[in-house]
């Protein structure tokens, strides 16, 4: 159908026409007529003929009124015929037309209903249509303004899942004005809430279980509404297992089953419970977990002093670095465990009113201490590398996890050793001999010297007074000089041996390291002693004979004499003991 604009009806009540008081009469009831057509007033029409775009309506004016079709919901069900209200918003357009709006009616009753029957602080009910600046706009009738801040009680991470949803508001604020209606959401639901959380409060106890939703997490538990107000699951009440963040047990929105722990009145404090709702796991755990028992779990923590296993959902153990491996010094378990391993161990005690479990790794496996005395009787001869030094001593690895020491007391038959430095080199492969074996404090005791022939017991077969010798200075002291006339065979040159001329400083003469010839001059196998002279070097052999100034230094019961002190004298040794490790001593850790 054409878009026809509708015409003027044919009957014209323009009073001209008439003459005297017809004339009159006419225009008395024109002006009359015009009375009751006032542009923004609402009036009463007859629906003549429905267009695609248009309705076309008699409201009993000289000209129809048009109507926009979209001002219907559903133009279809409008037939010629039917009354509506419409307001009148132009008496007459540029081109003579009436237009009217049905929807601005509508409108305007609902605006006058609404002022009729509601007043600020009353409770009315609302579609949400969309979003606006600021807020929601709501039809409760007419358009009304729904404030962000007044939405919700907590903030809504989606405004639009609440389009088309119909929601209770209370009127906090009427514009009759500006036609104006501010609404709030979250001051009835802070009513009803208030209202909730006494009735709460008067029916709660301690260890009643209770539903709620999730509402929010923090890094130590969540709040959990319910249906109130808020109670705290605390992130130690989750589970009975160990669990790093609360988000790895709930998430926001969830409806779960609480236990009430605490209520504190005074302070409006609930304190809630997950795990509570299951048996604790440690009510049994020393009939489950019996000493001695061989467990398999699975590393969850790593600490310096040790390793967490997790043995089942809320049970862990303590492995000690201690109790990792028989045979290695384990200072930290990371150095040998990763967290997400699985292991076997032994448990070796149950503490079950301090929930702690302790396991043992290596008993998993054979204590090879158990058998070192078998395999390593005293007297034996073995061989191993030299793996470590210490002041007083060498270790020696026998085997995997097993080192035996060398004290430098064992190390030579002929030199006082200051430090094990001065016979062995680490990575040395050498041969020893077992002298002691402590499994209790899995220490082995091992002998340098005794795994060779002491030279001193031919001592007197290869050298006589007064025989001629070649030999290399080693050291010197403020005494004298000590002089190696074979591998491991030392001699000491009084100062007053050295030279004819008085010698003030031996080392003004000879050197570490000089090729020297001498004398013997003293042999004492007992003592392990050597003196040589280099000044009787010079004499011929008819002229030589030992006299007592050439013995002067050496005499028994003088400092010098003894060869062994004359060496702590020669590197500046106090007095003071020097902590060295024996078999059985439990002083610093052999590794």
């Amino acid at each position: 159908m054409e878009n026809v604009k509708p015409k003027k009806k044919q009957i014209d009540l323009n009073p001209k026409q008439f003459e005297g008081d017809e004339r009159a009469a006419m225009t008395a009831m024109y002006e009359e007529t015009l009375k009751h057509f006032s542009e923004g007033s609402i009036v009463r029409g007859t629906v003549l003929e429905v267009r695609p775009t248009e309705v076309l309506v008699d409201i009993g004016y000289k000209s129809e009124g048009l109507i926009p079709a979209n001002e219907f919901r559903d133009i279809s069900a409008i037939k010629p015929g039917d009354h509506l209200e419409v307001l009148l918003e132009n008496l007459e357009d540029d081109d003579g037309m009436v237009i009217l709006s049905k929807q601005r009616a509508e409108q305007q009753r609902n605006w006058d209903r609404v002022l009729e029957t509601c007043v600020e602080g009353s409770m009315i009910e609302g579609v949400v249509k969309g979003r606006v600046k600021g807020g929601l706009l709501v039809d409760v009738g007419v358009d009304a303004f729904l404030p962000g801040s007044q939405i919700d009680v907590v903030p809504v991470r989606n405004l639009d899942d609440m389009i088309n949803k119909t929601y209770d508001f209370k009127i906090l604020k009427i514009n009759k004005d500006r036609r104006n209606i501010v609404l709030s959401r979250r001051e009835l639901l802070e009513e009803r809430r208030r209202d909730q959380k006494k009735r709460l409060l008067t029916e709660i106890q301690v260890g009643q279980a209770r539903k709620g939703v999730v509402k929010n997490i923090t890094d130590f538990g969540a709040f959990v509404d319910l249906a109130g107000m808020d109670g705290l699951l605390h992130i130690t009440d989750m589970s009975w297992g160990r669990i790093n963040h609360p988000s790895e047990v709930v998430h926001v929105g969830q409806e779960i089953e609480v236990v009430i722990l605490d209520v504190n009145l005074e302070k409006e404090r609930i304190s809630l419970g997950l795990k509570q709702k299951q048996q604790n796991p440690w009510d049994e755990i020393e009939a489950k977990y019996p000493i001695g028992t061989r467990v398999r779990g699975r590393v969850v923590n790593l600490v310096p002093y040790g390793a967490f296993v997790q043995l089942e959902e809320g049970v862990e153990g303590l492995v000690h670095v201690s109790e990792i491996s028989w045979t290695k010094r384990v200072a930290r378990a990371s150095d040998v465990l990763t967290v997400g391993d699985t292991v076997e161990a032994v448990v070796l005690n149950v503490n079950k009113d301090e929930q702690k479990i302790s396991l043992g790794i290596r008993q998993t496996e054979a204590n090879p201490w158990d058998l070192v005395a078998e395999k390593y009787p005293i007297g034996a001869r073995v061989r191993g590398k030299v793996r470590n030094f210490t002041n007083y001593g060498a270790f020696v690895e026998l085997q995997e996890g097993v080192d035996g020491m060398i004290h430098v007391s064992d190390m030579s038959w002929t030199r006082k050793v200051n430090h094990p430095s001065e016979v062995l080199k680490k990575g040395d492969e050498i041969d020893a001999v077992v002298l002691e074996v402590d499994s209790t404090n899995q220490r082995i005791s091992l002998g340098l010297k005794q795994a060779q022939d002491d030279p001193w017991t031919s001592i007197s077969s290869r050298y006589t007074i007064g025989q001629m010798v070649k030999g290399k200075v080693t050291k010197l002291a403020s005494f004298g000089a000590f002089v190696e006339i074979e591998e491991g065979v030392d001699g000491l040159v009084h100062i007053s041996q050295i030279s004819e001329e008085r010698v003030q400083k031996v080392r003004d003469v000879l050197q570490p390291g000089q090729e020297v010839e001498a004398r013997v001059i003293k042999i004492d196998p007992v003592e392990r002693r050597i003196g040589l002279s280099i000044k009787a070097a010079k004499m011929a052999d008819e002229e030589f004979h030992v006299s007592e100034e050439m013995l002067e230094g050496l005499r028994p019961g003088e400092d010098l004499v003894d060869l062994a002190g004359a060496f702590d004298a020669a590197m500046g040794a106090s007095s003071e003991s020097k902590e060295e490790w024996r078999p059985g001593d439990k002083g610093e850790d052999r590794r």
